[in-house]
């Protein structure tokens, strides 16, 4: 079991930037590193179910990311081993993706499921919240 615990969330207007971070702790007395991991992100707005957002494979399933359609081609997932710790990066923001950012470990090895299920993931950090206004 990984504890997980997001950062970086704010206020930003929109068509504005922003990068959210996830850091993990649990690794090292296993021995393990991040990229043995699936790891999602997730989101949840008031009034609405947790959605996917975006999720980044295991290295030994090739570490392909994906993206839920509303945040194709604006949001980026990456990894950084050293640092133990997941990004995403949240270009062209709109009001519609103000909500808690939340990250999880995938409760399975290997690749990410294409519509990211919450049910699939564990491990859950307390989030952080992204608010999009003028």
């Amino acid at each position: 079991q990984l504890q997980l615990v997001e950062s970086g969330g704010g206020l930003v207007q929109p068509g504005g930037s922003l990068t959210i971070s996830c850091v993990a702790s649990g690794l090292d007395w296993r021995g393990l590193t991040l990229d043995r991991y699936a790891i999602g992100w997730f989101r949840q707005a008031p009034g609405k179910e947790r959605e996917g957002v975006s999720c980044i494979g295991t290295i030994q399933s090739g570490g392909r990311s994906i993206y839920v359609d509303s945040v194709k081609g604006r949001f980026t997932i990456s990894r950084d081993n050293a640092k133990n710790t997941v990004y995403l990066q949240m270009n062209s923001l709109k009001p519609e993706d103000t909500a808690v950012y939340y990250c999880a470990t995938q409760a399975y090895d290997g690749g990410c499921s294409t519509n990211i299920p919450p049910g699939d993931f564990e491990d859950w950090g307390q989030g952080t919240q992204v608010t999009v206004s003028s």
